[in-house]
């Protein structure tokens, strides 16, 4: 099935907290139990109906090791949405947050959409971060706040409807512009998305 439009969303935090079984719940609706790390990056896709429009989103998996950050940087450029993920019972890699954040605003697009992620609640008894300290951290650097289980499926399907319906409303309003924002336009929504800005290069952004 052809998508009306492309979202590409870029998926980053510290090697182990469940960024490949995030977007394999999502895509898949199963948990990869025979989990390996993610080498450089990793790409798949899923389409979306909301309203009379399919929207597909392009998940890119980004490698948490440090060593890699300078490969994977260039993947920044075009993304409409990060995921910033933690693990709610590692606290290490939610101190490593904030760099996570510096980077997507460093090498992302100025209307990237920030979205933080605390993964693994099925974990609850070994919770380290509460809910209100994600929500915070959230809330002061304007990002969306959800918490996950990859292991369940709780609230991934939220996450990903939330952050496409909030992508599609910015789009609507015309928060999007140039050609490295992270939406693609399919050749039949062209014209109409792309009337009012001149100079666009086909099937980009709108």
């Amino acid at each position: 099935m052809k998508p009306d439009y492309t979202f590409k969303y870029i998926i980053v935090g510290n090697a182990f907290v469940g960024k490949s079984n995030i977007i394999y719940r999502f895509t898949e609706g199963k948990f990869a139990e025979n989990y390996k790390a993610t080498i450089n990056l990793d790409f798949s896709f899923k389409n979306m109906k909301i309203g009379d429009k399919i929207y597909r989103v392009q998940l890119w998996d980004t490698v948490g090791q440090e060593e890699f950050k300078s490969i994977s940087r260039g993947y920044y450029k075009s993304g409409v949405c990060a995921l910033v993920v933690y693990d709610i019972t590692d606290r290490e890699s939610f101190n490593n947050v904030s760099t996570w954040v510096d980077e997507c605003r460093k090498y992302g697009p100025s209307t990237i959409s920030l979205v933080l992620v605390g993964n693994k609640i099925d974990l609850e008894d070994n919770r380290k971060i509460a809910f209100e300290e994600g929500e915070e951290f959230a809330e002061k650097n304007e990002m969306q706040f959800f918490e996950t289980s990859a292991l369940s499926g709780k609230n991934i399907d939220k996450l990903f409807n939330d952050t496409v319906e909030s992508i599609i409303k910015k789009m609507e309003s015309g928060y999007y512009k140039g050609d490295d924002c992270g939406i693609e336009v399919s050749a039949k929504n062209a014209k109409t998305e792309l009337k009012n800005s001149p100079g666009q290069k086909k099937k980009k952004c709108c």
